[in-house]
């Protein structure tokens, strides 16, 4: 299944802008480059977080930018978009807590060198923040672009979706996800469209297991949410489908609320998600492994990670035919 695979880090000790990072987003360009987000400063939280971005071209990364909205207010959860016209967009969040931070936006011509002065998306929004966030947004089947968003207003923490027609620059939010009779927290969802209109989510709960909610208009509305056998220590994950349909997920499987960030695996599915195996351990040492985020392009899978608080790890794996 894997033909070929090879790791790196972003960076290194001597080119680590900061002392400490998180939060990864990836994004391949048709030219062959790789972008690559973070965000970064003193640790998580410290008003001098702020965004990173490094880009990989001829074979080296480039030297980090930073990317701000107000360099005394911490910054949060980049995701990288690649816009029809080519134009690359830079989603990240900005407030001193997670219940009040709002969504950023800033805006590449270059393919990622040079970025635009960050503005809100929504101004004034009062959900949490709207947009991805954490990870990528989907293009659908007719056209229209889908943000796997949430909102964390304490424990009461809810997945949504945010809808695009027009690639990216605004959104209409759509109804919270269900959960039921009892209440289950979950936040950023990761998304793929199985068949036209018809799109799934995988979400990140204090449950100890991954959820799951289904689609059959466009992300317009969705099922209730129920529990799969996939387990999950309310972490981060991510997932992305292949021109064939296969899913590839990156999480920690540890089913434990707040538990380890220890081992970072790999899993594929054959049937949509209904059943999956595991195909590559990518960390398994003691340590924080956490915060994927995953690419499918061009026969090749492209994955960044929190590695230790301290670096970006990236893998690129080559598919087999």
């Amino acid at each position: 299944m894997i033909r070929t695979k090879s790791k790196e880090m972003v960076f290194d000790e001597l080119t680590a802008p900061t002392p400490s990072c998180h939060a990864s987003t990836v994004l391949p360009l048709p030219n062959g480059d790789v972008v690559v987000s973070w965000f970064g400063g003193k640790e998580e939280g410290d008003n001098d977080v702020d965004v990173w971005v490094s880009v990989k071209s001829g074979g080296k990364w480039q030297k980090a930018v930073r990317v701000t909205a107000d360099p005394n207010v911490p910054h949060w959860n980049p995701v990288l978009f690649l816009r029809q016209d080519g134009v690359i967009y830079l989603y990240f969040k900005v407030g001193q807590k997670v219940p009040v931070w709002g969504t950023w936006l800033s805006k590449s011509n270059d393919g990622g060198i040079t970025w635009s002065e960050p503005f809100e998306i929504v101004p004034g929004d009062e959900n949490n923040g709207r947009g991805p966030v954490k990870n990528k947004n989907i293009r659908l089947s007719d056209g229209r672009v889908l943000a796997p968003a949430s909102s964390e207003h304490h424990r009461k923490w809810l997945s949504f979706t945010d809808t695009s027609t027009d690639d990216g620059d605004t959104w209409e939010r759509q109804a919270d996800v269900a959960t039921g009779d009892e209440f289950v927290p979950m936040i950023q969802p990761s998304l793929w469209e199985s068949a036209p209109g018809k799109v799934h989510m995988l979400t990140r709960t204090a449950r100890g297991y991954i959820y799951r909610s289904d689609s059959e208009d466009y992300g317009q509305t969705w099922s209730e949410a129920y529990k799969t056998d996939l387990l999950n220590n309310n972490s981060g994950l991510d997932l992305d489908r292949d021109d064939k349909g296969g899913l590839y997920l990156v999480s920690n499987p540890i089913g434990e609320d707040w538990g380890a960030r220890t081992p970072l695996t790999l899993m594929h599915s054959a049937d949509n998600g209904d059943t999956w195996e595991e195909i590559l351990v990518l960390e398994d040492e003691p340590g924080e492994y956490s915060y994927p985020a995953i690419v499918y392009k061009d026969g090749k899978l492209h994955i960044t990670y929190t590695w230790k608080r301290e670096k970006v790890a990236y893998w690129l794996l080559e598919l087999n035919d």
